[in-house]
């Protein structure tokens, strides 16, 4: 059995890594020239399920740098109005549990942690065209005029995919009336001092007037500018760091990463043709009144990382006819960030497709029944994390109506204030928004 990913993206590569290990040939074939090319650099956070499913799918080594490299652990979950002051702040207990634990984590640290053992993998520089299904084997065409066969392909190139739109054409995208503007600036003496020490060890929401909305991350990792380890660090950890030949091609740095939303009729119509420089002034022209503190942390914004997003969602579909070809991740169920867990769920798609994958090379199930079965699980799972998030996040919410914006706003933060000076509610309303609801256990389970 020989399985075609397309794309390298989260979903693909740790299905590669399961595969690999389960000794299943696979081939990865990455649209990006280069390991390093993208950004890739802004955070992603890895809840409990996308633990297990790496710990399932990657070798144990490379599981312990996985959790070494990830930025520390925020303190404080904060809400914030936009002049900075608090409306609620969380303090976030330590959980040192290397698996059971939330994890922020560098999207590019991700992507070079997932890329490791991968070099016989991994085929850069292959922009996928299409593909052709011929009796049981099937065969993709790439834009340098190669092509590779195989007897099933995955589709995880993410939400654009292109093997989507051939294989599924019915499955579609909708925009969900929200334009975001992401940027980060790197941490030095004076952009600490911008924010409060409950912002700089915590992540933070801002409400604002008008539908505005805001996220602050503060990432720091345990190597310093220069890519040398920070003191103190040591042990296993320093170690693996060390060993890790990732590191070299890691651009990731100490930084804030701060994301700006709307409705689309706050932003001009070309917001989405907009570049760095641009985008920045764009930022600081629509928030007039912010704190200063705040508008100067988007002043000192590196405009090379600075980029728009029109935030889509997929449109549920109902089951369809398996083939060999099937998908993985933001290539079938793209969501909204609006709940964090699209890297998440496509972690657990790429378990769930190892373990169908493994019955296969066992002899306990033919290759059609096997993809059928995980198409079965991660289509109920999937789409109901795509409705979910799209409830987060979407222009039909109350904040964004001129004056129930007004009422709601103001309701919510007179809500969040009484919550914080109730320490006995405030703990509740902690414990419920750190109690995880995830996959089962045993879903995240592999045997290879």
């Amino acid at each position: 059995m020989k399985v075609l990913v397309i794309g390298g993206g989260t979903g693909g590569l740790a299905l590669a890594h399961g595969l690999v290990r389960a000794g299943i040939e696979v081939a990865v074939f990455e649209r990006d020239a280069l390991r390093t090319d993208g950004l890739h650099g802004y955070r992603v956070g890895i809840d409990p399920d996308g633990s297990r499913a790496l710990h399932a799918l990657l070798p144990a080594e490379l599981y312990d740098t996985f959790v070494a490299t990830r930025a520390r652990d925020p303190k404080y979950f904060n809400m914030l109005t936009e002049d900075l002051k608090e409306v609620l702040s969380m303090e976030l207990p330590p959980d040192p549990d290397p698996i059971e634990s939330e994890k922020s984590i560098s999207r590019m640290t991700m992507r070079q942690v997932l890329l490791t053992g991968l070099d016989d993998v991994v085929q850069y520089g292959k922009e996928f065209t299409r593909f052709e299904q011929r009796g049981d084997q099937v065969t993709a065409y790439f834009a340098d005029g190669t092509t590779a066969t195989g007897d099933l392909l995955v589709a995880a190139d993410g939400s654009g995919s292109r093997v989507r739109r051939q294989y599924l054409p019915h499955a579609q995208m909708e925009e969900t009336g929200i334009i975001s503007i992401a940027g980060k600036l790197p941490i030095t003496a004076e952009s600490r001092k911008l924010v409060s020490p409950k912002v700089f060890e915590g992540i933070s929401m801002v409400s604002a007037p008008h539908g505005f909305g805001c996220i602050l991350h503060v990432m720091e990792f345990q190597w310093d500018r220069d890519g040398n380890m920070k003191s103190g660090i040591g042990g296993n950890t320093e170690e693996l760091i060390r060993r890790w030949p990732g590191l070299q091609f890691d651009n990731t740095r100490d930084y804030m990463n701060w994301g700006l939303w709307a409705s689309k009729e706050k932003f001009p119509a070309d917001v989405m043709e907009l570049g760095g420089r641009e985008l920045v002034d764009l930022a600081l022209k629509i928030t007039p009144g912010w704190s200063p503190q705040l508008r100067k942390l988007l002043e000192l914004t590196d405009v090379s990382t600075c980029f728009p997003v029109n935030i889509r969602t997929s449109v549920p579909i109902g089951p369809w006819q398996t083939t060999n070809v099937t998908l993985i991740g933001d290539a079938i169920h793209t969501m909204t960030p609006g709940r964090g867990v699209g890297a998440n769920t496509a972690l657990r798609d790429a378990v769930n497709l190892c373990r169908q994958l493994v019955e296969v090379r066992d002899g306990r199930s033919e290759l059609i029944s096997a993809v059928y079965e995980y198409e079965a699980k991660m289509i109920e799972y999937g789409f109901d994390a795509v409705v979910k998030s799209r409830a987060q996040m979407t222009s039909d919410d109350p904040m964004h109506k001129p004056v129930i914006g007004r009422l709601a706003l103001a309701g919510m933060r007179t809500a969040m204030r009484t919550v914080n000076h109730l320490p006995p509610v405030k703990r509740r309303m902690r414990e419920s928004m750190l109690a995880f609801r995830g996959a089962d256990r045993e879903e995240l389970e592999l045997k290879l």
